[in-house]
């Protein structure tokens, strides 16, 4: 029976070959008809959505008119060898930024830069730019950098205000978060007049505290209202967990705009001085104590010649027999209370030099009001 069986399996062969290819295709449908009891397999409709919501429709254009304005920062190093010679540039950081203004400034934050030896900037059309450092002000998280920006395409961010802010009302931050392409993201203003940190360890006063998801690459990028307006410039994040998904902080937009046209105009931030030296920090709490000072900046040098001493405030001493003789306080400028330097500070850097201000000095259990005419500082 072998012999004959053979021939037989390889008549067989193809017609059975035949059948199991068919069988296959009618399965997949390439042949309509020939479906081996299936019905035919089509997509369901599409139901028609309606009209987009008023939110939505407000997202869209926020984004789709400010994002021309938002840019991608990039940060380099350069490679040295052994014998410390160039042989390249590496990638150190990335953050975003805004157009300030048509002469190609862009704002980002200080420590999105700090460090670099070169940046570029890449635009939303992913033009690449080198940007020309133009000035900083650590103590306040700023930096503007310049390039040389196509005409007509990408314009300055419109400024709103951050004094008319009220908790609760929208807000939107655009970025560059991870090395992404720009993306937007929606929250609230969660609070208001908030304190953090800059790098210099200054306070930052008057933040602006958002839900919006701000990451690590949105640095630098505008914090805009629901009008599409810079409302402050996102500088931290605080999360517990370690991730992005926490509270976001932004510099409002006034101390913003008070800052950058003077660093555009002199490459750093010029503040007036008075020509004092405070009394340190440690000894102050503990003079206080033993001589019921109030609160505010204790005085232990006056420049000789300088605004103060043009205005007849005089420093704590101490005599020969190392008793301490009583001097001036400054407890407020302009009537801003001011309880130590750093608010001090804070209210000369609202002011230029040149213009005259008005302190609240405390002498021997007296306040009294002197104007002084405060100068540019070294």
């Amino acid at each position: 029976m072998t012999a004959p069986t053979r021939p037989l399996r390889r008549a067989l062969f193809p017609a059975l070959l035949s059948l199991t290819l068919l069988g296959g295709i009618a399965a997949s449908g390439l042949i309509p008809g020939l479906a081996l009891g299936r019905a035919d397999v089509q997509p369901r409709a599409v139901t028609p959505r309606g009209p987009l919501e008023a939110d939505e429709l407000g997202n869209i254009r926020v984004f789709k008119t400010i994002s021309p304005s938002v840019v991608h920062i990039t940060t380099t190093a350069v490679q040295r060898d052994f014998f410390a010679r160039p042989v390249g540039e590496v990638p150190r950081g990335t953050g975003s930024g805004f157009v300030w203004d048509e002469q190609g400034h862009v704002v980002t934050n200080f420590h999105v830069i700090q460090g670099a030896e070169g940046v570029k900037v890449t635009l939303a059309d992913q033009t690449e730019l080198p940007a020309k450092f133009v000035g900083a002000f650590p103590d306040r998280d700023l930096a503007v950098l310049k390039v040389d920006l196509p005409a007509n395409k990408h314009p300055p961010i419109p400024i709103g205000s951050s004094r008319e802010l009220v908790v609760g009302q929208k807000v939107y931050a655009i970025g560059n978060p991870f090395g992404l392409d720009f993306t937007l993201t929606t929250g609230i203003v969660s609070a208001l007049n908030r304190e953090i940190e800059s790098v210099t360890r200054r306070a930052i006063r008057g933040a602006i505290q958002t839900d919006a998801a701000i990451n690590p690459g949105n640095s630098g990028g505008p914090l805009l209202d629901s009008a599409g307006r810079l409302i402050g410039v996102n500088t931290a994040i605080y999360s517990p967990s370690g991730a992005s998904a926490g509270i976001g902080f932004a510099i409002p937009v006034d101390e913003v705009n008070r800052i950058v046209p003077r660093l555009i105009r002199d490459g750093r931030f010029v503040r007036p001085v008075l020509g004092i030296t405070p009394l340190d920090e440690r000894w102050t709490q503990a003079l206080q104590r033993r001589m019921g000072l109030p609160k505010g900046v204790a005085l232990v040098g006056v420049a000789p010649g300088g605004p103060a001493a043009r205005a007849g405030l005089r420093p704590f001493t101490q005599n020969r027999q190392g008793a301490i003789e009583p001097g001036d306080v400054i407890t407020a400028v302009n009537d801003a209370a001011v309880d130590d330097f750093d608010d001090l500070l804070t209210e000369l850097e609202k002011r230029q030099a040149g213009d005259t201000v008005r302190l609240t000095v405390w002498r021997e259990g007296r306040n009294r009001s002197l104007s002084v005419v405060v100068r540019a500082g070294d």
